[in-house]
């Protein structure tokens, strides 16, 4: 092992997160031979076959599990080094940035935060991540991400979080709905059709609210993204529940038709739109650059970042 070869750790960090030779390679920015190539070699350096091919792409085996925290921590401990020594210049830099956002936030946030990052550092760039918030904490701790935009808090220990603004549930509907005009009363909104959209973007308040009424919604369809919406909802019953920002935007550009919001019929809880990351960010000068500039573009720079 004392031959082992440093830039296999690479190979082996991005291979074991991505699980598949193709992709690991396109961000590794080499060909599929080189990434099977380092395989073949650390397979020989460990004598275990580390990836297995199944229907699900690459699948880690137990040693590779094993060796995968090692590798990660001890390839942090290098960028830091080497992210230290060299001097961050967002003008000419090309470093690649994660950030993990729901569709909601892909439409409601990223031109925002492109238009603002494209005039300061045009070379960047910017790999955004479908939210799943159940992995959120996981994927910070593990470094498979920079940062995340949610509106839930972590648990986690070591992340800290900065609020970018506020936001409140509101009903969305066709603007000619047959039954239901300016006001909706409770009755009205349980007897109609529901779209339910997936806990897994984020968004679940307004249901632990009805549950805790001990009521429930008649659900016709069930989604995991919200962005489908405007070409849905137009010239039917249907009515669902979603933050009053997009809610509004989709009111004002409709795709197939007019569109309202309405006030929902109970009480839902203002919620905070929160920008997440790992404490050990402010060990990097680009990752502390690009957290601030994600204030600046989407909230209120100043605040409880210490970067």
């Amino acid at each position: 092992m004392s031959s082992f070869d440093l830039n296999l750790i690479t190979t082996f960090i991005t291979l074991y997160e991505t699980q598949s030779v193709t992709t690991t390679a396109q961000r590794l920015f080499v060909t599929q031979p080189s990434v099977s190539y380092a395989l073949a070699k650390l397979r020989e350096q460990f004598d275990d076959a580390l990836f297995v091919r199944n229907r699900l792409g690459m699948q880690p085996t137990r040693l590779a599990s094993q060796l995968y925290s090692g590798f990660k921590e001890a390839s942090r401990c290098i960028e830091s080094v080497v992210g230290e020594a060299r001097k961050f210049e967002p003008g000419h830099s090309q470093r690649q940035f994660r950030l993990a956002l729901s569709d909601l936030g892909e439409m409601a946030l990223l031109p925002r935060l492109m238009e603002h990052l494209s005039s300061l550092a045009p070379n960047i760039e910017l790999e955004v991540v479908p939210l799943e918030i159940d992995q959120v904490g996981t994927w910070l701790n593990d470094g498979h991400i920079d940062a995340a935009i949610c509106s839930r808090k972590l648990s986690e220990t070591g992340m800290a979080s900065h609020v970018l603004m506020k936001e409140r549930y509101v009903c969305l509907m066709d603007a000619d709905h047959p039954r239901i005009g300016e006001t909706m009363d409770m009755q009205q909104f349980l007897a109609e059709p529901h779209v339910q959209v997936t806990r897994t973007s984020g968004h679940g308040m307004a249901e632990d609210a009805l549950q805790r009424l001990g009521v429930e919604r008649r659900i016709k369809l069930r989604l995991p993204h919200f962005s489908v919406l405007p070409r849905l909802i137009p010239g039917t019953e249907l009515l669902v529940i979603l933050p009053s920002q997009i809610a509004d935007s989709f009111c004002q550009r409709p795709l197939q038709g007019q569109l309202k919001t309405l006030e929902l019929p109970f009480e839902v809880p203002a919620f905070d739109v929160t920008l997440h990351w790992h404490n050990r960010s402010t060990q990097s000068t680009a990752l502390s650059w690009f957290m601030r500039q994600v204030q600046m573009a989407l909230g209120n720079p100043k605040g409880n970042m210490a970067l």
